[in-house]
């Protein structure tokens, strides 16, 4: 709470990927206050051609995120919904090598999958059967391990 208290206080301080970086931040951990996304929501609009295709990548998962949380209730974002998923696409899909593997060793068991499946929404799922709603993630050793050498 101190947190988002804090980043309340200080918005006007803060640039495009701090904005970005603090609300998708605030989505990810499930943040309940409708009304800190108002806030910062406001300035997104007020500044959104100052977005990078990234920052606003960042800014359509939050979107979605308010809107399934509160679908009730107006947020500025959302009036930018599709230039917001417009990016998201545009961002594309790199598979790993793992995904390549685990794609294929479950061709071979007899699951026929697509690969990179989009939804309505967006999404991109690295494997998908959308006739029986089933998908799977692969997320690797680069989703948990960090460069030691270089902190990323």
């Amino acid at each position: 709470e101190a947190i988002a208290a804090e980043a309340l206080l200080r918005i006007n301080e803060f640039n495009s990927q701090n904005i970005a970086n603090t609300v998708w931040a605030f989505a990810c951990v499930g943040w309940d206050s409708h009304k800190f996304f108002i806030t910062f929501g406001t300035a997104i609009a007020e500044l959104l051609a100052n977005f990078t295709d990234t920052q606003k990548s960042q800014l359509y998962i939050v979107a979605l995120y308010v809107q399934l949380t509160w679908p009730h209730v107006d947020f500025p974002q959302s009036r930018h919904l599709e230039s917001l998923r417009s990016a998201y696409t545009r961002a594309g899909t790199a598979p790993s090598q793992l995904q390549g593997d685990v794609s294929a060793m479950l061709e071979q068991l007899g699951w026929n999958h697509g690969t990179e499946h989009r939804t309505v929404e967006g999404f991109s799922l690295d494997m998908a059967d959308p006739a029986t709603k089933r998908a799977i993630e692969v997320d690797g050793p680069s989703h948990y391990l960090r460069d030691a050498s270089s902190g990323e």
